[in-house]
């Protein structure tokens, strides 16, 4: 029974293919007498998202701190697209949690939204665990990556971030740009 059906399916296949195969070329040279214009896709700045991407439920304080990257971003002068990398960042870093220290499971001295390390030169502990100033903090750092505008979310975060998992912030971009949307004018 498995055999009938998938040579059926094959059988359709192929016919389909042939057909778009002969009547692509012909309809290509067709007159267009009564043809409308197709609707065009308008390309926007920012890249689709790459590969698998997650999504987490957002509490309380962690919709508070969207609000805060995004004011942040906004003081700042910067474009949307500054927020949503900050957003995913701190998705995949802390889940939008502002972290403080968190004994043997912390990584190193690694603190707050976008576990930013004192001893690396963020800036204190109590500066680090600040929304403001930790995404400050991160912009400062974007904005001296070169056209990080252009470049994947994930390499432009990595580029600042320097973590061990680079390819990581790319499962974060859709829902950081779903809530820099949502969030951006409120």
């Amino acid at each position: 029974m498995t055999t009938i059906i998938r040579k059926s399916v094959l059988s359709v296949a192929g016919l389909a293919f042939a057909g778009g195969v002969f009547a692509g070329p012909i309809a290509a040279h067709a007159n267009p007498v009564d043809a409308k214009p197709a609707a065009v896709a308008v390309q926007t700045s920012a890249p689709k998202p790459q590969g698998d991407q997650s999504h987490i439920d957002l509490n309380g304080e962690q919709t508070a701190n969207v609000k805060a990257i995004i004011a942040a971003t906004k003081k700042a002068g910067l474009p949307e697209r500054a927020a949503v990398i900050s957003i995913a960042t701190s998705l995949q870093e802390s889940k939008l949690e502002n972290l403080g220290h968190l004994g043997d499971r912390n990584d190193h001295d690694s603190l707050g939204l976008f576990q930013q390390r004192p001893s690396s030169g963020w800036g204190t502990p109590e500066q680090i665990t600040d929304p403001e100033y930790s995404t400050t903090a991160f912009l400062k750092g974007l904005k001296q990556v070169d056209r990080w505008q252009d470049m994947p979310l994930t390499d432009a975060a990595q580029t600042v971030q320097v973590s061990a998992y680079p390819d990581a912030y790319a499962q974060w971009e859709q829902q950081a740009t779903d809530l820099v949307g949502q969030h951006w004018n409120s």
